[in-house]
Formats: C-alpha cells, structure tokens, sequence
C-alpha cells in the first residue's frame, strides 16, 4: 500500500497506525545521492522528495512518529549540520494534506540552517512539526501535556541530531513538557535554569531590522512610519511595543484570535495602535497604506496572489518562510520595487536568546547584544544593510543575495566536532530507529 501525500494527517495517522507503522523517515544517502525510505510503502513519497526542486533541499534526515494518544503526527526535520546540531523550534499547527505538513517541515528547517548562519551560530538547521487535529481541545492543559510529552520521547530517540525549541502553536508549558522527557530541547522555563520565552528578543530583533531597511531606503528613521503587522501572537505583542518606543505613527494590526485582538486594543487603547479581528484566510492586512509591512503569522503568504496588491515600500516581519517559492516571488517583490528583508536575516534573535542555556547568564550580555547592537559586522542591523546593498550591486533580489551568503557559510563544519550530527542521522537508519517503538 503506498501512502498518498494528499491524505488528512488525522486521516493518515489512522492509516500508518493499521499497518503498524509507528515511526518512519526519509534519509539522504550522500553516497548515491538518493533519498532512503525506512519502509516500502514510502518508496513513492521518496522519489517525490527526489524530484522536488522547490522544498526538498538534499535534506540529511526526516523524521516522522504517529501519536500512540491522538490521530497525530509528529516530525523531526534536519536540513544541513555542518555547522553543528540542527537547531530551531517546534511548531503546533492545522494541516490538510500531509504534504502540507511535509513541506513546510522542509522549508522551514532550512531557514533554520541560513538563520544560525547568518547568525554566526555553530549550529545546523532543523525543525519540528505538530499536526494539530481539528477537533481535539487542545486548550485543555492536560491533553497538552500528554502531545509534548510523547514529543520529548520522540526528540530523545533521535539522539542528539535535532535540538528543538518553543514556535508558533507552542508556549514555555509545553516546552516544560517536552523537556520532562528529553534534554534536546532549549527555551525551557525560567524556573529550571531556561532561557523562557524567546518571543521578545525575536521581535527586537526584527524591529532593529525595520530600522536598517529604513535607513538604507528612505535614509530616516522608524520615528512618525506607519506599520502594518499580520499577526499579533507571541512575537507580535513585543514587536508593538518596541516600535511605540520608538515613536512611530501608526500601527495597523491583525489576527485570527478575537480574543486576543481585544485584549491588545484595551492595552494600547491610548496609543497609535489598533487592531482588527480576521478570518484565517484574510490577508488584506498585506495590502494597507504602510512604510513597513510586518508579516508575523505564518509563511507562503507572498506569492503571485498578493505581491501585485502589496503597497507597502518595505517587507520586514518575524514570519519564517514569507516568499511561497523564493526564486520566484522574490524577483517579483524587486521588480515592484518593493525591498523586501528576508526573514531568517532578522528574526534570528529567538534562537541566539536561547543558544547558550547550558553556558549560564550574565547581565548585559555582551554575546546577545552584540546582535542588536549596531557596530558587529554581524548583527542584525548591519547584516540587513549588507545583503540589501549586495542586493542592489548584484542586481538581485535581497533574498537571493541572502541565500547565496547564508549557504556559503552553512557548509563551515563546526570547530571542534565537525559534521557529527549527520553521523548521528546514519546512525538512526543502520540501528533500525524506525522499529524501536
């Protein structure tokens, strides 16, 4: 029986749990180049992966394990590890198709591997997917605390090669719970010696963005702008009130949550920020008046039906993956001349908050604001300037100009342990891991 790509996750889950199919990847053989299913039944899902020249990007490993509690799936994606272990967070989310599922798994590791190189990280580019089923109440805290402990578990049996952290769908409880079962995760809570909530520094860090697209556009500051910001979750409360410091004119916001759209209307009631309730599927936030376009929900949303309405100057939001299809899309936003900053250049400081847990705390820390700051060549200020530029000289687009230099630096091995994890990822597949559950 062979799986199809299109079947519902739920659906799915029922499926590989009837064929007693409880644990199953796709790895890279980097002697025959091929993709290696760990059953049979995947062999057409493989050659997929083999063909696809969009999403699947030489992949070292995905890593997948169906809930033993609810009709989920769950996955660990590694993309490069040169650098050092795959690294990057775990998101909680609805999907339709298990492709879905799969592809956003894939881009969203790799932007992991550009952002902790840009970064100056010496960490590779990984990512974890939750297939949020419909109808289970997952506000219930008990039920959440089953899904991520069962997701610890799966994180331990990958043994190292992909370190998890909090994304979106997922809060500092449910990092707690994934913790209790794994040590590879980071962004665990305050109370154990955690690093917390990476929200805030990865807004400020998109903000310190905003300021140095604006200053290489309209060479001005963000004092008097309008932005305009999709999405007001975990990144978007702090990214509100960083830009009211610095005194910009008016905030445009939204998000699918009325509840929460509310609540910030109440908070910022005697500011310049307002806030409009939305359908999952409205994107008319993308088409407002603004100097500065913040897209901070989730990605895809710029492609061939948007970008033509789009009248905002500059693109720069906290979103992974914003461009539907980067060599595409991104030749679109430059010939609109809309600049549009890629967001695994700025919204990187969620990751470097939590990068160094197991080295402890200092106040002002030089190595985190350094980051923020304006005078290392490569923080988050001077590095937007950089590709921009390099953007502009090259005649490319700036996500263009982005990934030729974040995959440059993407194959550095790390300094002491070299290409270790990808030792890791063959390991998995020689000792049976698929059968270990």
């Amino acid at each position: 029986m062979a799986i199809n790509w299109n079947t519902h996750p739920e659906s799915l889950a029922r499926e590989l749990r009837a064929l007693q199919i409880n644990r199953f990847y796709f790895i890279y053989d980097p002697a025959t180049k091929k993709v290696i299913p760990s059953h049979p039944e995947l062999a057409e899902m493989a050659q997929a992966l083999q063909a696809d020249e969009r999403d699947y990007a030489q992949h070292e490993g995905l890593f997948f394990q169906v809930s033993q509690n609810y009709d989920l799936i769950m996955s660990g994606n590694v993309h490069r590890t040169s650098r050092g272990q795959a690294a990057g967070g775990t998101r909680f989310w609805f999907y339709n198709r298990f492709e879905d599922f799969v592809r956003d798994g894939m881009r969203l590791s790799k932007g992991m591997t550009y952002k902790n190189a840009l970064a100056g990280l010496w960490w590779g580019g990984g990512k974890g997917v939750i297939s949020r089923p419909e109808g289970l109440d997952v506000r219930d805290p008990e039920v959440r605390k089953k899904i991520f402990q069962e997701y610890g578990s799966f994180i331990t049996s990958l043994k190292g090669c992909y370190i998890t952290a909090e994304d979106v769908g997922t809060n500092t409880t449910d990092i707690g719970s994934i913790f209790s079962k794994t040590r590879f995760v980071i962004s665990i809570p305050e109370e154990v010696g955690g690093s917390g909530n990476p929200s805030a520094p990865t807004a400020l860090g998109v903000v310190r963005g905003m300021e140095a697209a604006v200053e290489w556009k309209m060479k001005s500051s963000l004092e008097g702008k309008t932005i305009a910001i999709q999405g007001l979750g975990n990144v978007g409360r702090p990214m509100v009130r960083y830009l009211l410091e610095r005194n910009v004119g008016k905030i445009i916001a939204c998000d699918i949550n009325p509840e929460l759209v509310e609540s910030m209307n109440q908070d910022f009631r005697e500011t310049a920020f307002t806030a409009r309730a939305v359908d999952r599927n409205d994107s008319s936030i993308l088409f407002e008046e603004c100097d500065v376009l913040a897209p901070c929900a989730t990605g895809a949303i710029l492609n061939p039906n948007t970008i033509p309405e789009i009248k905002a100057p500059i693109i720069c939001g906290a979103a992974n993956n914003q461009l539907e299809d980067s060599e595409r899309d991104g030749p679109a936003l430059l010939e609109k001349g809309v600049v549009y900053v890629p967001d695994y250049l700025v919204n990187r400081m969620g990751i470097v908050n939590c990068a160094n847990e197991q080295y402890g705390y200092t106040p002002n820390d030089p190595y985190f604001n350094r980051h923020i700051g304006t005078e290392w060549e490569n923080s988050v200020y001077q590095m937007t300037k950089k590709v921009l530029t390099q953007a502009e000289e090259n005649q490319c687009s700036p996500a263009k100009a982005a990934d030729e230099l974040a995959e440059k630096l993407s194959h550095e091995e790390h300094p002491l342990f070299g290409h270790r994890a990808q030792l890791i990822v063959q390991s998995l597949r020689d000792t049976g891991w698929e059968q270990s559950l």
